[in-house]
């Protein structure tokens, strides 16, 4: 479901004379013994000599050969030989169902009515250059799957992305949306925010379309002569609303088991309630053409060769959107490979396998290397190797809807999940270019120690190096400086978009996301040109960075499997969440500047003279003052946490050198798997409580988009200070209690 990553590149050339580019240690491992390190480093250059460039393509054009959303013929094929595989290299495969509630249009209409009457086509053209696009009777037609029923005729109104700022800038030129279609291209924010915040303004109906200054002939030749979106290409997509909830609308907080109890669907909370449809841009044009009003503020204005204006247009809209709301089977393929000593920790590794066509960048692409680290694993097996924890592979279905295969079972196994997962690692999709990973920040130095041990197919350096190297030349001031002073690279926090989404923001399992991308320039996202044949042509052709990604995960899976400590950390969190809270404080600061700004504006009288002579005097109101906003038991929290990560690294590095017992180092282990939970809280965030994590969370107008320490972050922002006041105190009570937590790790190291 995630969006392939857009970097800007540095030079390979430039990389491979970088004076950064040093040999890596290959000595200790962090969470094992110098014994243990030795071994595992021997069965580790094993692994990464075995996944193969020819086995992932022939299982890329195997998955992606014909359409495979949820619920078709071709996804059953994929599930059946998925399991097949697993269960000839070794593993104990099987397959899981879940019935989901799976919306698929039955009537999709929208025409502009009036003298210059246009009939959108709403199809998007196979293509004699790439026979994977002709499968047209299997194709699902362009929609957003749980999209509002409806019937609407209306004016149009343009809204740029169609985010929170957006009809700010509209209301002060005076325009509103109520009883009006809106037109919002991709883009600023997840696309169902756009159709959540329009219904929130009034608006009766949502259009969003692909503009080519952001995916299109503006940014390079269309497909099949180039990467990127042609005219009559569409986004496909869910706008279900998964900042509350994602997975079954209808059995949130549990798994969607055949038989399960469901509410009924008109009392679903996240089901979007307005009708919405994408349209490419060969759609929106005559649509665009058709508003009146003024003219769109620059950074508005798109690639499209006309002038674009706000609205409202004066002929009228008709939108239709009719679906077939019906329950369908998912298949999630899980395989086991038994844990030697200690059995009931598990490790997770997941990358969805359904598409919303062929899929073959989204998410083929991930999925490919999951069966060549499954395979090369059960290789190790037959030779001798035997992880201490229990791993466990899965191909999800169900992703591109709503996460609904990993969240049912996540949901489904959740008491099981809490009392044995020790970390999940998500992949979706892959591509050509630079590793990225967002994840828990107690894994970040875990997941740096690991890529400087892989190399990068195009410039021979590790691929740790070669992330660095790209910081030091086109990152800001402060990523510069990181880069070349601070021993690990940053990763990202996790919002959503995918399947980690369950594992680590409902039931607080430490979880990675990881790819490789940003040099597969594309805009072929969930339409029927993402295909084996755009793969081949426009991002990883050869499928280094298909094995590197394979090299990547594997080595860190082997690691977490295998580790004499779990090699969590937490110096480096206690510095993100430190920075976290700074950035809390900046924007409290900065509301408060802004509000005394305009007060001081009010008073000079520089509003009255921008009023209309011949109008009703009608000046703004004063603003209110920020409250005094009590941060310091987040800043006591911290300190807490930061005292007890350094006493925790002096603790495992002593204990690792021969300082605690294995039946310690046990003990160490069954208590750092609840690590990650002691952020978590069960009474869930403020308007959605299916999100548990108090670090992170997807933002509620921001989708895809993270917010950190999003219950005190998003109540600062909201200006709701009694919320923000309780969320504090309950923030600073989780840090605190995960403080605790890793000194009494540390104490049960330490032999105390």
């Amino acid at each position: 479901m995630l969006p392939g990553v857009r970097r800007t590149l540095l030079p390979a050339t430039l990389l491979a004379l970088s004076p950064l580019a040093q040999p890596q240690d290959g000595g200790a491992l962090r969470g094992f013994t110098p014994e243990s390190a030795r071994t595992q480093r021997e069965w580790e250059a094993k692994f990464r000599a075995l996944p193969d460039t020819a086995r992932l393509r022939a299982y890329m054009r195997r998955l992606s050969a014909r359409p495979h959303h949820v619920g078709s013929a071709y996804q059953k094929e994929n599930a059946d030989y998925l399991r097949e595989l697993f269960a000839s290299w070794g593993w104990d495969a099987k397959l899981e169902r879940y019935d989901v509630l799976f919306p698929t249009p039955k009537v999709r209409r929208l025409e502009l009515l009036g003298p210059n009457r246009y009939v959108a086509r709403l199809a998007e053209p196979a293509l004699k250059d790439d026979p994977s696009t002709a499968y047209t009777s299997e194709q699902l037609p362009t929609y957003n799957a749980y999209s509002g029923d409806g019937d609407v005729t209306a004016p149009l109104v343009y809204v740029n992305y169609g985010v929170p700022a957006d009809y700010e800038e509209l209301e002060k030129h005076g325009i509103s949306v109520k009883g009006a279609i809106v037109i919002a291209r991709y883009g600023g924010s997840w696309r169902g925010i756009k159709p959540k915040v329009a219904f929130e303004h009034g608006a009766v109906g949502c259009l969003i379309y692909s503009d080519p200054r952001d995916d299109g002939y503006a940014q390079g030749d269309v497909y099949p002569k180039g990467a990127w979106r042609p005219r009559d290409g569409v986004q496909r997509g869910s706008v279900l609303d998964m900042p509350v909830a994602p997975g079954d609308p209808l059995t949130v907080g549990h798994g969607a088991t055949p038989g399960a109890p469901r509410i009924d669907r008109k009392d679903a909370a996240t089901i979007m309630k307005i009708p919405v449809l994408p349209i490419s841009y060969e759609d929106a044009q005559p649509l665009l053409a058709a508003l009146a009003g003024p003219v769109a503020p620059p950074s508005w204005r798109g690639a499209l060769p006309l002038t674009y204006k706000l609205g409202p247009s004066a002929a009228r809209v008709r939108l239709v959107v009719q679906n077939d709301w019906k329950l369908t089977p998912a298949y999630d393929v899980v395989a086991t490979l038994r844990g030697s000593t200690t059995p009931d920790e598990w490790v997770v590794r997941g990358n969805h396998y359904d598409g919303w066509v062929n899929g073959a960048e989204d998410p083929i692409a991930g999925m490919i290397s999951v069966l060549e680290e499954a395979r090369a694993m059960g290789e190790l097996y037959k030779q001798g190797w035997r992880p201490r924890r229990t791993i466990v592979y899965a191909g999800w279905d169900a992703e591109e809807p709503a996460l609904l295969g990993s969240t049912e079972w996540a949901e489904d196994h959740g008491p099981e999940l809490r009392e044995k997962a020790v970390a999940y690692i998500n992949t979706d999709g892959n591509g050509r270019g630079y590793f990225g990973a967002g994840g828990s920040h107690s894994l970040e130095s875990f997941i740096n120690e690991v890529t400087k041990d892989i190399e990068d197919p195009e410039t021979g350096l590790s691929v740790w190096k070669r992330s660095q190297a790209a910081l030091v030349r086109n990152g800001s001031a402060t990523e510069r400086r990181e880069a070349r002073e601070r021993a690990d690279l940053r990763i990202e926090a996790l919002g959503s978009g995918s399947d980690f989404t369950p594992f680590i923001q409902h039931l607080g399992i430490a979880s990675l996301n990881l790819g490789y991308g940003g040099e597969d320039g594309g805009g072929i996202y969930h339409s029927i040109y993402d295909t084996w044949q755009w793969y081949e042509r426009f991002s990883d052709g050869n499928y280094l960075y298909g094995r590197a990604l394979a090299q990547t995960v594997g080595t860190a899976v082997m690691r977490l499997a295998s580790a004499d400590v779990l090699p969590y950390g937490f110096n480096n969190l206690a510095e993100t969440l430190r920075g976290y809270v700074t950035e809390i404080k900046g924007v409290r600061d900065d509301l408060a500047a802004r509000a005394a700004e305009h007060n001081r504006q009010l008073q000079d009288g520089v509003f009255a003279a921008t009023n209309d002579p011949k109008a009703p005097l009608a000046l703004p109101s004063a603003k209110s003052l920020p409250p005094h906003l009590n941060f310091a038991p987040l800043d006591n929290a911290v300190d807490s946490l930061t005292r007890a990560a350094a006493r925790y690294e002096a603790a495992l590095g002593a204990a690792l050198r021969g300082g605690a017992s294995p039946s310690a180092m046990a003990r160490a282990n069954a208590m750092l798997k609840d690590a990650e939970r002691m952020f978590a809280d069960d009474a869930g965030l403020p308007r959605r409580p299916w999100y548990k994590h108090l670090l992170y969370a997807p933002g509620y107008y921001t989708g895809y988009g993270v917010k950190t320490l999003p219950g005190v972050r998003e109540a600062v922002e909201q200006e709701s200070w009694d919320e923000a006041a309780r969320e504090v105190t309950r923030l600073s009570a989780a840090i605190e209690r995960g403080a605790g937590h890793v000194a009494r790790v540390s104490a049960t190291l330490e032999g105390r």
